[in-house]
């Protein structure tokens, strides 16, 4: 039995950040911005989002290693925000609450975090 994928996506570096970016690309005239954009692609390539029919995963990490996986019916609210350089570049931080106070996680600098809200509340 496979189960179709309905969302799957790293973080987006330049949509996300985009003054850091643009900053990161003037350092590389001294090395520095290299050395940047190197970890920085390293660090959003190590973060994946997987949101099927009936589940959602969220894994962090390259060398220490993070796996979220929560069932979509579990999900009690989801909360989307998004500063102003987000909302331009259509990106966002999307908490995912089960049943308490806190969070389960909180998926930071996605892109359409609002189709992500809809996708976990099985709009």
């Amino acid at each position: 039995m496979t189960v179709e994928t309905v969302y799957s996506a790293n973080p987006p570096m330049f949509r996300n950040r985009p003054i850091f970016f643009l900053i990161s690309l003037a350092l590389c005239a001294v090395a520095v911005g290299f050395l940047i954009l190197i970890y920085w692609y390293v660090r959003t390539k190590a973060e994946k989002l997987t949101i099927s029919a009936d589940k959602v995963e969220y894994r962090t990490g390259l060398l220490s290693k993070s796996h979220d996986e929560l069932k979509i019916s579990s999900i009690r609210s989801t909360k989307v925000q998004q500063s102003f350089i987000q909302r331009i570049f259509g990106t966002g931080n999307v908490a995912v609450y089960t049943a308490g106070d806190n969070p389960e996680f909180v998926i930071r600098g996605y892109p359409k975090p609002n189709k992500i809200r809809e996708l976990l509340s099985g709009g």
